[in-house]
């Protein structure tokens, strides 16, 4: 059948998937104009319906009815996601949506227009969008366009061939339908990928308010959760910290999931991790965190994450200082929270240094560091020469006499229980 013009603007409609407000009614083209069109601008070759015949809408209009038919139960039927959703609201602007595009790709014969005028393809890109807000992936919809190809180009070219129509509009109409249908696609994944990038942007931002909530604390619990869900994120029972370096933030980023949260936070990134009572919780974060050289805090509760955050920072902090570790694996703090204790207020530490190693000032720098390597091993080894020996690689006779020289530097101190358990702190502090 012939649609006229207002025929045409009564039944445009958004299609089912947009989600979205009726569009724009897309005018009518006249056959008149659709004529004019030239075979090639500047050498370019012209699209492929240009060379379809310009009446070509009116000769298949009686095989469109059926084509719609097909697509709106095959759609639905063929395609899970649009299986599950399919309603009677849905079936009715199904069918005025594929009438509505069938009736666009009839409108280009004969014409050197672009597959899409401005108010299609605002259409079109609501449909990507919409995917998007459905919570839907673009496979969906681009296995809708392929199937409505596939049934269009069977359809109409069958009814070519019922009226004699040569073989090389055949074929030109098939290289419209696909054209059309790479154009309808192109333009749907982009709007899907602009509406995906905008609620990324929107979402990391109201990631980065609960993570400055929780690492500043201070916040009610309402106001957490308010912020958690906004964030798209569970609020766990339990939560460690963690730091690491800004270019490791992506790789986190992607391995930690929807378990935890990773933004980036002025020099370094910091995540939120919920923490489960599984055995398998340690090798996950050793996976998640490999490479990264990131520091986790102690497990706590939503409240205390500033204290984890703290925690996992002090010790961060004190790896440079300190023994170098394997950037391969995670530090976790609770591994080493005496080291935490001794790096935490240096200037203190370096004071009770200052007076309790005094005996050892008048030495010079390699024989002070030989007595305070022997005297901290005597001192952990509660006096016992072998394995001191052993775990400097020396005599045993040798370690007697480097203990009798301490002896006779400190005197009586070694026999006071508090001066050996501060002696004992400043070295470990020193020697690590």
């Amino acid at each position: 059948m012939k649609l006229s013009p207002q025929d045409k603007q009564d039944k445009a409609s958004p299609h089912p998937l947009a989600g979205g407000p009726p569009p724009p009614k897309v005018g009518d083209t006249s056959r008149a104009q659709r004529s004019h069109g030239v075979g090639e601008a500047d050498g370019a070759p012209g699209p492929p319906w240009l060379s379809l015949p310009a009446d070509m809408a009116e000769v298949l209009a009686p095989a469109v009815p059926d084509v719609v038919a097909q697509i709106i139960e095959a759609v639905p039927n063929q395609i899970p996601a649009y299986h599950i959703a399919r309603t009677e609201r849905f079936s009715e602007v199904l069918f005025l949506g594929v009438q509505g595009a069938l009736e666009q790709l009839l409108s280009l014969p004969g014409t050197d227009h672009p597959a899409l005028n401005e108010e299609s393809r605002q259409l079109v890109a609501a449909l990507g969008a919409g995917e998007f807000r459905q919570g839907r992936s673009m496979d969906a919809l681009l296995a809708a366009y392929r199937t409505s190809a596939r049934i269009t180009f069977r359809g109409l070219s069958e009814a070519c061939a019922r009226l004699g129509l040569p073989m090389e509009v055949v074929v030109d109409l098939g290289e419209t339908i696909l054209a059309y249908i790479d154009e309808l696609s192109a333009v749907s994944v982009q709007a899907y990928a602009v509406e995906q990038s905008a609620h990324a942007g929107a979402l990391e931002v109201r990631r980065a308010d609960l993570v400055a909530a929780l690492v500043g604390g201070g916040a009610e619990l309402h106001e957490v959760r308010r912020l958690a869900s906004g964030a798209d994120w569970h609020l766990p029972q339990q939560m460690a910290a963690a730091v690491f370096p800004l270019a490791a933030a992506a790789s986190v980023r992607m391995r930690l999931g929807t378990s935890g949260i990773v933004v980036e936070r002025e020099s370094e990134a910091t995540a939120i991790v919920g923490i489960t009572q599984s055995e398998r919780l340690r090798p996950r974060l050793q996976e998640v965190f490999a490479g990264s050289s990131a520091v986790l805090g102690p497990a706590v509760a939503w409240d205390a994450v500033p204290h984890s955050h703290r925690v996992a920072q002090l010790l961060a902090a004190q790896l440079p200082l300190g023994d170098p570790v394997d950037p391969e694996e995670p530090i976790f703090a609770t591994d080493h929270l005496s080291r935490i204790v001794l790096g935490s207020e240096t200037q203190v530490m370096e004071d009770l240094a200052v007076r309790r190693l005094a005996p050892l000032e008048a030495l010079g720098p390699a024989k002070r560091r030989v007595l305070e390597e022997t005297l901290l091993l005597w001192l952990v080894h509660w006096g016992q020469r072998l394995p001191v020996a052993r775990e400097l690689g020396i005599h045993a006779q040798t370690v007697g006499y480097r203990v009798a020289k301490l002896k006779d530097l400190f005197g009586g101190d070694l026999e006071d229980p508090l001066v050996r358990f501060e002696l004992e702190l400043v070295l470990r502090s020193r020697i690590r």
